[in-house]
């Protein structure tokens, strides 16, 4: 919350709420600082001559989803933005005499292609989980794809129709999943298997111990019990651990590259 909720629920002001559904928003490569961070309100600044704070897309993605295409390509300088929300939950804006400071919780998704570029170790080390993504090798399946694809084309509101009763019941789990996942704990023993993994795989900090913990318990409430099955686990440790593999790998390609670097000189 800001500052200004957070000092009217202290006063025990009444305030008024509103249910909202969980906001996606999309970050483009090309967006502005003030695009995403906020800025003055032109308009009311000309028309009433105040000054007003316009909030950005880091605003609008507070509690839902900030979702980034090509984040590989993404500016540095929107990458600092990005961490420095990301660290903190709170995004500031300084900007012609005015101060703000609101709250920017959200969940981070990219998707990019690495062939194109490398992330960034800092950004890399903000994704807890990653798929990959490959292209359907099996014939009847890329054939029903194709079919797909064209019959949402040609009618787009008769295909999501179709699919509407399977989309409900997905959101219905979800729901029930996240009013479950307080109640979730994960046994110890599984616990010690998920560290004792990590430490095999010799993956730097607990960034990964935490994630997967993470992973578990919300993929038992999804199934709406805690399974006592390692096997499980197996999933969930290759969607986390193989980005921070990934990160080392990175840093271990650097640090060859500044030896051969040196040896040149």
């Amino acid at each position: 919350m800001g500052n200004e909720v957070k000092l009217a629920i202290q006063n025990k002001k009444s305030l008024e709420t509103e249910l909202i559904k969980i906001p996606m928003v999309d970050l483009p490569l090309g967006a502005t600082e003030d695009r995403v961070c906020g800025t003055i309100d032109i308009e009311k600044a000309l028309t009433e001559g105040i000054k007003a704070f316009e909030p950005g897309l880091l605003a609008k993605a507070n509690r839902g989803l900030l979702y980034v295409d090509e984040v590989n390509l993404l500016d540095d300088h929107l990458v600092d933005i990005l961490l420095d929300s990301a660290a903190s939950g709170w995004n500031t804006v300084e900007r012609e005499g005015i101060s703000i400071r609101h709250p920017a919780r959200f969940v981070l998704v990219g998707s990019g292609n690495p062939e194109e570029g490398e992330l960034r170790p800092q950004l890399l080390d903000r994704f807890g989980m990653h798929a990959e993504i490959r292209t359907v090798k099996d014939p009847i399946l890329r054939v029903k794809v194709v079919e797909e694809r064209t019959s949402f084309d040609q009618t787009p509101m008769l295909w999501i129709e179709n699919y509407e009763s399977q989309q409900q019941e997905l959101r219905d789990r979800i729901v029930s999943a996240q009013k479950l996942l307080p109640n979730i704990e994960i046994d110890y023993d599984l616990r010690v298997k998920i560290s004792e993994v990590c430490s095999r795989l010799d993956v730097d900090g607990l960034r990964g111990d935490i994630v997967t913990n993470r992973a578990a318990k919300a993929h038992a409430a999804y199934n709406g019990k805690i399974g006592r099955d390692t096997s499980e686990l197996q999933s969930h440790h290759d969607l986390v651990c193989r980005l921070l593999l990934e990160k080392k790998k990175n840093t271990t390609k650097q640090k060859k590259n500044k030896t051969k670097t040196k040896n040149k000189i």
